[in-house]
């Protein structure tokens, strides 16, 4: 049967006289089968209409244009831009503080959907537990055993948080049906689908490639995101590939953020793209890590197009000879990069300048992007991919690092001028302390 291609002439028939189709023998071409309606006042149509108007139009009815949404201004990004001082803060805290902020905005908070499979405390999430509270059609029809917390489980018929349990494929079907409800039900709504970045593209890629062929748009976050980070709970969370699975979905726009004000600027644009004027069919996939480390304050006439782009300089050198090179790392590894920036000053004599790459896969993209228009242009002007375009004018190799395996800093290794290397997490890898787990990848200074 599944090698039956298309329908014979007697098939044809047969299939006519059981539908009792009002074709004659000589309507039915083998070759080009005719299409039939039996008229606007057929009982059947007339039952197919009558039926369509009861259940309130055609479902799904999609849309390809949104209306674009008032979204927030400076004010709602400020306090993730100023920084950690002595506290050391992970980036997966600094999103939560960032999502709160937004929450409260007076256009856009209502419309933000956080969805948890399960790790909100972990997450620090709970603290919405009491205002937003857990959607339940049915509101809270059990005592909770956290009741005695001040943050504990709310649920309500008019919670905001979509609370999915240990489910990650009922989450990501929530979050593709808020994702789509601009296209759907011409109301734009923001998801935030929050999970342990293991668990993400490797067990529900399928899900997400179906979002975006659907035109999904919203916000996916993969959280304590990298190899070495949650070394203590076994192999089954050292996520070292993530962004090269996202990678294949053309949908996605994938981001490594290192510090809480690249999240700022990174969120802020995303929300630009997906939900303002010539609004786009993307999503964003962004790591964060569970790590604190302290956080700079935004610096004085900081790089955002360099943040947006893929990369920017973090720290320069402030020796201009001798030996130099050059650092590019993403995420947590950018701390590992100006603490390898000082070693080589102070025991080698090398200077080096730490890039902190935001976007391994955007940079890639975009290189993609201009081989194929310097193919197609043979005559015309020749574009040079971003990468070269910032590290053509430097001294000295590249070395790119990050918590993830090699595949995922070679995707630039075309438009890198000079010597390159990448160290990574390739492999399998067990330890008892982050420290060691790194030494063994040979990826920590």
């Amino acid at each position: 049967l599944h090698q039956m291609k298309k329908l014979t002439l007697e098939d044809l028939k047969e299939f006519r006289d059981t539908l009792q189709i009002e074709l004659t023998d000589s309507q039915i071409d083998e070759k080009l089968p005719p299409y039939f309606h039996p008229g606007e006042n057929h009982e059947h149509i007339q039952y197919l209409k009558d039926r369509r108007a009861t259940l309130g139009g055609s479902v799904p009815r999609r849309r390809t244009v949104s209306r674009p949404l008032e979204l927030p201004g400076d004010d709602a990004y400020a306090a993730v831009k100023t920084g950690s001082g002595t506290q050391a803060v992970a980036t997966t805290m600094a999103f939560v503080r960032l999502l709160r902020d937004l929450l409260r905005d007076k256009n856009i908070g209502h419309r933000i959907v956080p969805i948890i499979p399960d790790e909100a405390r972990t997450f620090g999430m709970d603290s919405f537990f009491p205002t937003l509270k857990i959607y339940s059609p049915h509101g809270q029809q059990y005592m909770s055993v956290d009741r005695e917390l001040m943050l504990s489980y709310k649920e309500s018929e008019v919670g905001q948080i979509l609370h999915e349990g240990i489910n990650e494929a009922g989450s990501v079907a929530s979050w593709t049906a808020v994702a789509t409800s601009y296209s759907t039900h011409d109301e734009p709504m923001i998801p935030v689908y929050i999970f342990y970045s293991m668990f993400g593209f490797q067990r529900t890629g399928d899900s997400f490639w179906l979002a975006g062929d659907q035109m999904a748009r919203g916000f996916v976050l993969g959280a304590t995101a990298g190899r070495t980070t949650l070394n203590g709970e076994g192999l089954q969370h050292e996520d070292g590939h993530s962004p090269l699975l996202a990678s294949t979905n053309p949908a996605v726009v994938v981001y490594d953020p290192a510090f809480a004000y690249e999240l700022a600027h990174i969120v802020k644009d995303g929300l630009r793209r997906m939900y303002g004027e010539d609004s786009e069919n993307v999503y964003y996939y962004l790591t964060v890590y569970n790590e604190p480390i302290s956080q700079p304050a935004e610096p004085e006439h900081v790089d955002v197009d360099g943040i947006l782009r893929g990369m920017y300089l973090f720290q320069a050198s402030a020796e201009r000879s001798g030996p130099r090179a050059q650092l590019l790392a993403s995420g947590i590894s950018v701390p590992w990069a100006l603490e390898a920036q000082r070693m080589l000053r102070e025991d080698w004599g090398v200077s080096t300048d730490v890039w902190s790459v935001t976007s391994w896969n955007e940079l890639r993209r975009e290189g993609l992007e201009v081989d194929r228009h310097n193919l197609l242009n043979p005559t015309g002007e020749i574009k040079k991919p971003y990468v070269t375009q910032r590290l053509e004018h430097t001294d000295g190799p590249v070395i790119a690092v990050s918590d993830y395996m090699r595949a995922v800093q070679d995707q630039i290794r075309d438009w890198v001028p000079g010597d390159f290397v990448s160290l990574g997490t390739d492999g399998w890898g067990m330890s008892d302390t982050r420290g060691a787990l790194r030494r063994h990848f040979l990826v920590d200074a």
